[in-house]
């Protein structure tokens, strides 16, 4: 259950054997089965987690109820309410199985006793936190200045495993679309491509 972390650490920094067993030491497991909450909003976020197997989303509720997904976790991922799990405050995100699911969670205490006895770790994420701002930077540009069309046609491009995994009704919520615009689209792409 720790190789995909361990795999996913590795391909950032070197870390040593030594180095392997103390991390997993600060992590605990958990097992969720499809829909279960890892965090519900108003809670607050006790751990970061990494899915070492299956697939969780993110997501906050509108007033009327609908859900807007922010992101989802595959294995080799990590996710929290970021500003709950740091500030201690109630997270405003839930977060929920959307398959049977096992993460591996770290404690606030234990992400920052990590930090200070393994420097590398603190590479490790510094290069994560990067690559999510570039990350979310991007996806705020195709959110806000591409169509509904070439939405979807940039996430089948670029993550082709999202659109044969995840249910298209949470593929629309993920980019801001109505479930019929994805079948509009996917109809529409399928006739051009015969």
């Amino acid at each position: 259950m720790f190789e995909v972390l361990l795999s996913h650490i590795q391909n950032k920094v070197d870390i040593t054997d030594e180095q392997k067993s103390l991390i997993q030491s600060f992590f605990t497991v958990k097992k969720l089965k499809k829909r279960q909450y890892l965090l519900q909003e108003g809670d607050i976020c006790r751990c970061l987690s990494f899915v070492s197997k299956g697939l969780l989303k993110s997501y906050f509720l509108d007033e009327k109820g609908n859900e807007h997904i922010n992101m989802f976790a595959f294995e080799g991922w990590w996710i929290s309410d970021f500003n709950s799990f740091i500030h201690q405050e109630k997270a405003v995100l839930n977060i929920d199985a959307v398959e049977d699911t096992e993460v591996l969670m770290i404690t606030l205490e234990n992400y920052e006793k990590m930090m200070q006895e393994i420097p590398a770790m603190d590479r490790y994420f510094r290069i994560l936190y990067q690559n999510s701002l570039v990350t979310k930077d991007y996806r705020l540009i195709v959110f806000n200045g591409y169509t509904a069309e070439e939405k979807y046609l940039q996430l089948a491009q670029e993550k082709p495993e999202m659109i044969q995994r995840i249910p298209h009704n949470l593929i629309a919520s993920y980019l801001g679309l109505a479930p019929e615009t994805i079948s509009r689209i996917r109809k529409k792409n399928s006739l051009n491509n015969t």
